[in-house]
């Protein structure tokens, strides 16, 4: 990733812990200690103290901003990590790995198989179940941190093909899960707040075709639209990747880097070190006891979540661009054989943030249902993370063994 092999600062002093948590691994690890922490919490004898601070209401009423802890964290926190993702997608789709029509055809693919097999899959295991007419929308997102971290962790001495077209098939999966978002979960659209904020973008918009610089007018046109957008009934974190889109990529004569790519410096630590597992320690603490766990293995939702996540992911991603490969040879990863495609196919399974943020937009209404597919999306995550990383570890071996000496 272009910002990982930035250097050291971009004109300001930048700390060892910020340098830290840019790295794919520092941000899976971080995420996972939070959402470890939301399970023992959740499941230990201090869960109504969970209970409590998860569904505290802070905010402004007369703003229609009187929002629980949860909330704040789901539509406030994750808007932050979703204008990175903007931030990272505007970049890839302009000067990135999916720039051209030859170097994205096979991520792009790839996504969309792995987001209509599992949808298909969801809605075959559990239809006629109450809530499904949403919930199949639960396994169709990847989670970009944790997928590459474990690659990171467990496929050290793979190719850097592999990170690259992995990282093309989580962006283009995340747009796919942004626009899932956007059509499926605003409902009651309030036109002049839509319109407010649609003039916060433009002026966004204004303001970098300016090459304005001032942080003072960034920030409130940001907040200004995110408000406004959550008052239109349109989620919230649209905002952040609508905004993430609007930000320039390409640096001026004589500019060392472009806006994108110094906002996506600054802002990563953040999103890796404090909003994702803040959002993690409040929407992970689910009941894992007997009873919850034999909810997860009998009831077609969460049934469904676990069958798209682990079976519809590796068997969508695998399958198109096993196809794509074979019509276009050029597409194929240098490098990488159908073993090792499939191991990358499983890390797709990983769906974690996405997959718990549409859980509880999707089973709103069906709080147990929610809790439940929730469950469902943390095993199977853990699962897919699990086999995943067998698999790119024994590949690895043999990827080291096909290194020349020296």
């Amino acid at each position: 990733m272009i910002v990982r092999r930035l250097k050291a600062s971009l004109g300001e002093p930048v700390s060892e812990l910020a340098r830290y948590l840019r790295t794919e691994t520092v941000g899976g690890i971080i995420l996972l200690a939070a959402t470890a922490v939301a399970l023992i919490w959740a499941n230990s004898p201090w869960r109504d103290t969970y209970t409590a601070v998860r569904d505290a209401r802070i905010g402004i009423p007369a703003l229609h901003l009187d929002l629980t802890v949860a909330q704040w964290a789901t539509d406030g926190l994750l808007a932050v990590f979703f204008f990175v993702v903007g931030l990272e997608l505007k970049r890839e789709l302009v000067v990135g790995e999916l720039s051209s029509t030859r170097r994205a055809l096979l991520p792009v693919a790839a996504a969309l198989g792995g987001m209509v097999v599992p949808a298909g899959v969801a809605l075959l295991v559990g239809r006629g179940a109450p809530g499904m007419e949403q919930a199949w929308a639960i396994p169709v997102a990847t989670d970009i941190a944790f997928a590459l971290g474990v690659l990171a962790l467990a496929g050290s001495s793979w190719p850097s093909t592999a990170r690259i077209f992995l990282l093309g098939l989580a962006v283009a999966d995340d747009l796919g899960a942004i626009l899932v978002i956007a059509i499926v979960f605003s409902a009651g659209i309030d036109a002049v707040a839509l319109l407010v904020a649609a003039a916060a973008a433009a002026a966004y918009w204004f303001l970098q075709r300016r090459r304005v610089r001032a942080w003072w007018l960034y920030v409130p046109l940001a907040l200004v639209m995110w408000a406004a957008l959550h008052e239109a009934g349109v989620h919230a974190t649209i905002a952040g990747v609508a905004l993430g889109l609007l930000t320039r990529v390409r640096p001026d004569p004589g500019e060392e880097h472009a806006p994108a790519i110094r906002l996506e410096h600054r802002l990563q630590p953040w999103s890796a070190g404090v909003c994702v597992p803040l959002f993690a320690l409040f929407a992970a603490g689910v009941p894992l006891g007997a009873q919850a766990l034999r909810t997860v293995v009998t009831d077609p939702v969460p049934l469904s979540v676990m069958a798209g996540l682990l079976v519809g992911k590796v068997v969508g991603i695998f399958g198109v661009s096993t196809l794509v490969t074979r019509l276009v040879p050029a597409a194929a990863p240098r490098g990488l054989g159908r073993r090792d495609m499939l191991a990358v196919s499983m890390l797709g399974g990983v769906g974690f943030t996405v997959s718990l943020l549409i859980a509880e937009l999707s089973l709103a209404d069906l709080p147990a249902t929610a809790e439940a597919a929730k469950a469902a999306v943390l095993l199977a995550s853990t699962a897919a993370a699990l086999i995943a990383a067998a698999m790119l570890a024994r590949r690895g071996r043999v990827h080291k063994r096909a290194r020349p000496p020296g």
